[in-house]
């Protein structure tokens, strides 16, 4: 984040004099934004940045022990430079967050500054290896020049230039939730390839007496745990290189003077964000369990894998947060339809949507026609559903305000509906970008497993949210009952290439790290091996033995 934040906030000056420093690893950056008391709601952060006019320079000051920047990775014991977010004070008023360069630890000797303390926030759930630090500033004084001035600027005699949009100061963080998207991807697909693999290799129980133990792969139910979550790996990998690719459009976009396209980057990077990790966080842990016991083991791999990702779910912004700044943006697309006007982007659906005045009656339901072997098909199901959440969000928004309640007392109060809306938006857009990546598969085999993986997530999606379909008038009974069984029919005909689609991820056993997910299948043989390399086995009789054991026993 320091060096992209460099690159994508400084001017031609600043990316001069900076740049050259950190590519020569003269300089060792980290980015502190959040702080003890502050993480996800960014105007709440105390840190100041105080700008002095007679030296031309900004007094860095954590007022409160709850300002102390907290969590920042590398800030612990290995950088020496932070871009600081703090609340900027110039000409005695208060301009909002903005970013500064500022050194932390003296070159060459590495020791902390004069009025900085920083040091280790000390040991964590995992993810043992970074150093996650904290930072405490105490009237410290940067040159003006360090104050990140690509879009917003203070002169010598600190008046302030404000930028064109407030959004432009956080692209380091939409660029990092897309991000995000991606390492879902990568971190779910590695936990299906162990799982899957090992559910090949392990042998377990009789199917039909007398006859040798099966696979457990063989085993439907353990097909009902991993095929829809290989799904779901597949599905993330498409949306993670489309929001990659949007990023970079719309960045281009920004650097040309077009904002437009800004809102919907940042509420489809904030809900996507928090969509995926959620589902992958809860994936991994589901492919720990479908190990068995061995799951448990660290010499599986999926222990590290989980630790090492599920932080995604709180940092970069707080998933149920990140939910509800997505559905801001949608109901304020709803408001835009029902006032006559178009949205575009991937809230276009809402376009379709009557342009009655909002009432807070019981939203009427849709008619869709769904046939469930067709992705396209069930690209519009998925999609009456995200309207049919968003609509009813923004009746019940209203309804609230109508009790003559205030705005934020309404929007409370209506969050859980909010959240709902914002869940079954991300849902139909990943649907939507995995469905039309299958046009773009040339090969005709390759497209047909596809396919069956695209159905597969879409239907299991359906199963596991009935009720939402049934409510909205979109399935009747009769079809839910289709989908259930065309998922079951879907598990069989994925089974004899679920190995050949954990291997196309193309893990490389090093870079796996797991006994159980091997690619050779040797599982058994190393898992010996690693065991026998514990050091508790370094000694065939342990201290502990003559240290306490054994008086114990001479007492008895």
């Amino acid at each position: 984040m320091f060096q992209k934040t460099l690159e994508t906030q400084t001017t031609d000056a600043q990316k001069e004099k900076w740049l050259p420093l950190v590519h020569g690893v003269k300089i060792i950056g980290t980015y502190a934004q959040t702080e003890m008391g502050h993480g996800t709601h960014l105007r709440g952060l105390e840190t100041t940045a105080t700008y002095d006019p007679a030296t031309q320079e900004f007094i860095l000051n954590s007022p409160t022990v709850t300002s102390i920047k907290w969590w920042p990775g590398g800030l612990g014991k290995t950088s020496n430079h932070a871009i600081v977010l703090a609340q900027l004070y110039t000409q005695g008023q208060c301009k909002g967050l903005h970013a500064f360069i500022v050194p932390i630890r003296q070159l060459g000797t590495h020791k902390p500054l004069p009025g900085i303390t920083v040091g280790d926030i000390g040991p964590k759930f995992g993810y043992d290896e970074m150093d996650n630090g904290y930072l405490k500033m105490d009237n410290f004084r940067i040159p003006r020049e360090n104050m990140l001035m690509k879009y917003a600027q203070v002169e010598p005699d600190g008046t302030y230039v404000k930028p064109l949009s407030d959004k432009l100061t956080y692209g380091t963080m939409v660029f990092i939730r897309s991000l995000i998207v991606g390492d879902a991807a990568r971190s779910l697909s590695q936990a299906c390839t162990i799982a899957i693999r090992y559910s090949a290799v392990r042998h377990q129980s009789e199917l039909k007496p007398g006859e040798p133990e099966p696979q457990i792969l063989d085993y439907q139910t353990q097909q009902y745990k991993l095929f829809p979550l290989l799904a779901t790996a597949y599905a993330f990998h498409f949306v993670g290189a489309y929001m990659k690719d949007t990023y970079r459009r719309i960045s281009g976009d920004i650097n040309e003077g077009d904002l437009s396209g800004l809102p919907e980057l940042h509420a489809l990077t904030a809900g996507l964000k928090a969509f995926t990790s959620w589902t992958a966080s809860a994936g991994i842990e589901e492919c720990r369990m479908a190990c068995g016991g061995h799951g448990y083991s660290r010499c599986s791999g999926i222990p590290d894998i989980y630790v090492t990702f599920t932080p995604s779910c709180t940092y970069e912004g707080e998933n149920t947060v990140m939910m509800l700044q997505t559905a801001r943006f949608l109901v304020k697309s709803y408001n835009q339809v029902i006032s006559g006007q178009r949205v575009t982007g991937m809230v276009s659906y809402l376009n379709d949507l009557s342009r009655q005045r909002i009432q807070p009656q019981h939203v009427a339901a849709r008619t869709v026609t769904v046939r469930i072997n067709d992705p396209v098909s069930l690209v519009e199901a998925y999609k009456a559903r995200a309207a049919w959440f968003v609509e009813a969000a923004a009746k019940n928004l209203q309804a609230e305000l109508n009790h003559r309640k205030s705005k934020e007392d309404a929007w409370n109060r209506t969050s859980v509906d909010l959240v709902r809306a914002s869940e079954a938006h991300c849902h139909y857009v990943i649907v939507k970008l995995f469905t039309a990546k299958l046009s773009e598969i040339s090969n005709a085999a390759v497209r047909a497993v596809m396919t069956e993986l695209c159905l597969l997530y879409a239907l299991y999606g359906i199963s596991k949210n009935t009720g939402d379909f049934l409510q909205a008038g979109i399935l009747t009974d009769a079809q839910i009952t289709q989908v259930n069984q065309r998922v079951k029919e879907l598990l069989a005909i994925i089974r004899p290439n679920a190995v050949a689609l954990v291997d196309s991820f193309d893990f490389h056993d090093v870079h796996l790290g797991s006994v159980l997910g091997r690619y050779d299948g040797n599982v058994y043989e190393n898992m010996f091996e690693w065991a026998k390399k514990s050091p508790l086995n370094n000694t065939e009789v342990h201290e502990s033995f003559h240290k306490h054991l054994k008086p114990m026993q001479a007492k008895l």
